[in-house]
């Protein structure tokens, strides 16, 4: 884990993880401190005072920072042959590590793992309708993924072949971009081995993560992630965000046209039955993956929100600076 600023956060975090079927024995935990100015490093060095075997505190350097330069360092410090790396403000639930070992006993040949994340509730207004798009997020991640080309995953649960890492270049060739620790990543390591990247669709993996709680914080952490759109080096990712713009847009469009133009209504209206059949039934599964299936009543909300919400996030990605971790990124 990278952590700046999560002293509050990480003794959950740390208890989570000590609550973990996987023996303790079979694994440790490094956490990465970026600079922090609170307690985070006197956090994380009592817990491995407690725990000297399993728990160690690493400290970047003085002009070094960022949350790549954090996993870099944790993982340089690594001793087993595997990393599955979380958020240092997320829950695993304690069979996580259990499942991404069981995984990994039935399929040896593997060099990246995707895993489910669920949005927690921070009492914001929109709630339900962003735990629903986040669900689909998932989804799609988890679906290009099976169909060889993936464009998604999340830095809050995955896991990769420290030697493939290496092989690959780690991340180095995007070591200035705040963001994209997961998907540049995934996409260097599925070009090198196609077969060897999975989504690891196991209920006992999935990795709570906070919701923003407000409208400002939501859309900061949106524009940090559109920040990497021109950055990408695959045609996947590129291609399926100009496809989810498009549609949603043109759902938004067909309303003002049928409103203009009645003779159109029908059509418009197939449209949208069309859409939000297409994602009840990719959200389904995922839902029950992540066993929140009442999230569906929020999808016609999400679907009128989602053609200004995207666009305005896309567009303000573009210009390149924002605000993250008490730091100006540009």
């Amino acid at each position: 884990m990278a952590a700046r600023n999560e002293a509050d956060s990480l003794p959950s975090l740390l208890q989570a993880l000590r609550r973990q079927h996987l023996p303790a024995a079979c694994f440790e935990v490094l956490i990465a401190d970026d600079h922090s100015t609170d307690d985070t490093a006197a956090v994380v060095a009592a817990a491995a005072a407690e725990a000297p075997r399993s728990v160690r505190l690493v400290q970047l350097p003085p002009g070094l920072t960022g949350k790549k330069a954090a996993l870099a360092a944790a993982e340089a410090q690594a001793r087993a042959p595997w990393v599955v790396c979380t958020d240092a403000d997320c829950r695993p639930g304690p069979g996580w590590l259990v499942a991404y070992a069981d995984l990994l006993a039935g399929q040896p040949d593997l060099h990246f793992i995707s895993g489910p994340v669920r949005l927690t509730p921070g009492g914001a207004w929109f709630d339900g309708v962003l735990g629903l798009e986040f669900a689909g997020l998932v989804g799609v991640g988890a679906a290009c993924i099976a169909r060889g080309r993936p464009t998604m995953c999340n830095g809050a649960n995955l896991a990769f072949r420290r030697s493939t890492f290496h092989e690959v270049g780690g991340y180095a060739d995007n070591q200035g971009l705040a963001s994209g620790d997961d998907e540049f990543l995934l996409h260097k390591m599925h070009q090198h081995y196609p077969a060897g990247v999975r989504f690891l669709a196991d209920a006992r993996a999935v990795v709570d993560t906070p919701a923003p709680a407000t409208l400002r914080t939501l859309l900061r952490q949106r524009v940090r992630w559109a920040s990497k759109w021109p950055h990408y080096r695959t045609s996947a990712p590129r291609q399926l965000a100009l496809l989810v713009l498009g549609a949603n847009i043109s759902l938004a469009l067909g309303l003002g046209l049928a409103l203009a133009w009645q003779a159109l209504a029908p059509w418009v209206a197939a449209g949208w039955v069309f859409k939000l059949g297409a994602d009840a039934w990719l959200l389904r599964p995922v839902l029950a993956l992540l066993q929140r299936p009442r999230w569906l009543v929020w999808l016609l909300p999400l679907q009128l929100l989602y053609a200004p919400y995207a666009l305005a996030v896309g567009l303000a990605g573009q210009r390149g600076g924002y605000r993250w971790k008490d730091r100006q990124v540009r």
